[in-house]
């Protein structure tokens, strides 16, 4: 009953990591593979001696704990706020989904033009408050925080939405007894709310952590990498060598494999004794 599922799985999982592993031993040329040949770590000890590698890891840390942590607050912010069941709720709710089910090239090249420098809507709002005017994208200083705005709009939405279910299925008997404790929204909040719904966060961090390390489309399409390598991720400077090198690309994607492997099982180590299943 299972080999459908596990065929898929052998096929389109384990298949393909098994043959990057092995295709990192290699020097390989896609555009020539004549000129392929088996170099053993020589990958690995080039990439570990390259400064831009430490840069794109570094980067790509950044973005993750931007996105992160950002997305986690504003949805549970937005989720304790919406919680009700009011038409003006289910409507904010449509609205808040709505950037999840666009195409993310589309967003990007909207955001692109609310962030020109000169005609761009944001900088008009900045001078309208009484605020200097920024570059966006086109500086290397505001660059990556520009992405991980991007990436925040586009997902909040989505993560609202499953809290939101998470808070509407404690039940509403807990909250009685505290309201007759005198306990304040916020005490509630922390004592009662957050503990019975750190299942569903749990599961947002492991899942928002993964795919914020995988980061490619919205970096190509706004900055792609630039400027001055400002926003050039681990997944990008795979990227990079795609047919140059396939071999060093390889070599890039295990350690990239490796460190989310690793950061996930810290975290069912560190986090999964703090989560309330009942």
């Amino acid at each position: 009953m299972v080999t459908p599922a596990m065929v898929g799985i052998i096929t389109f999982v384990i298949y393909p990591i098994i043959y990057l592993v092995y295709l990192s031993f290699f020097k390989y040329n896609l555009l020539n593979k004549a000129k392929s040949k088996f170099v053993g770590l020589d990958n690995y000890a080039q990439i570990f001696a390259r400064p831009d590698f430490y840069k794109s890891i570094l980067n790509t840390c950044l973005y993750t704990a931007g996105v992160v942590v950002l997305t986690v607050v504003i949805s549970l912010v937005l989720a304790v706020w919406l919680s009700g069941t009011s038409k003006v709720n289910q409507f904010v709710q449509a609205g808040l989904f709505t950037p999840h089910i666009v195409s993310i090239v589309s967003i990007a090249m909207v955001w692109l033009w609310m962030m020109n420098p000169d005609v761009g809507y944001l900088n008009y709002l900045l001078k309208a408050i009484g605020l200097p005017p920024s570059q966006w994208v086109q500086s290397s200083k505001t660059a990556l925080f520009s992405i991980i705005l991007v990436s925040v709009w586009h997902a909040v939405g989505y993560y609202t939405l499953i809290l939101v279910a998470a808070i509407r299925g404690i039940p509403r008997d807990i909250y009685e007894s505290a309201m007759i404790d005198n306990a304040s929204k916020f005490r509630m909040l922390f004592n009662i709310t957050i503990p019975l719904i750190s299942p569903q966060l749990f599961f947002i961090l492991i899942i928002m952590t993964i795919g914020s390390f995988k980061v490619f489309d919205t970096v190509q399409i706004m900055t792609g990498g630039g400027p001055n390598k400002a926003t050039n991720t681990l997944v990008y400077f795979i990227y990079e060598y795609r047919s140059t090198n396939m071999g060093y690309a390889s070599a890039t994607g295990v350690i990239l494999m490796a460190a989310i492997a690793i950061l996930t099982v810290v975290y069912f180590r560190v986090l999964s004794k703090k989560v309330h299943y009942s």
